[in-house]
């Protein structure tokens, strides 16, 4: 079970912190990541991280977004800096376990003035 948080709405240029807690075991996730979909689009990567702390990043968001994991607390985070309004989205987090990936419910980030 995935539970998402952080989203909401914010202006131009300012931030925001998503979250992701998954329950269970963190030895057999092998990915956390965020995707985002917006109206009449298809849904994206947008940052993942895997067991090995690797990273990776939607072209877009490069050098605004970052994720990181606490592996501790099963949870996933998405620090969102500099947002523009092309971030509004619905943003889902997935986690991959021995092979099977799951989906959060999303939550709603909107950037407008």
């Amino acid at each position: 079970q995935l539970q998402a948080s952080g989203g909401g709405l914010v202006q131009p240029g300012g931030s925001l912190r998503l979250a992701c807690a998954a329950s269970g075991s963190s030895f057999d996730i092998n990915f956390m990541g965020w995707y985002c979909q917006a109206p009449g689009k298809q849904r994206e990567l947008v940052a993942g991280i895997t067991s090995g702390g690797i990273t990776n990043y939607g072209d877009s968001v490069k050098g605004r977004f970052t994720i990181s994991r606490d592996t501790a607390k099963n949870t996933a985070y998405l620090q969102m800096n500099s947002l523009k309004p092309e971030d509004t989205a619905v943003y889902y987090c997935k986690v991959t376990r021995l092979g099977v990936s799951s989906w959060g419910r999303g939550t709603q980030v909107t950037v407008s003035s």
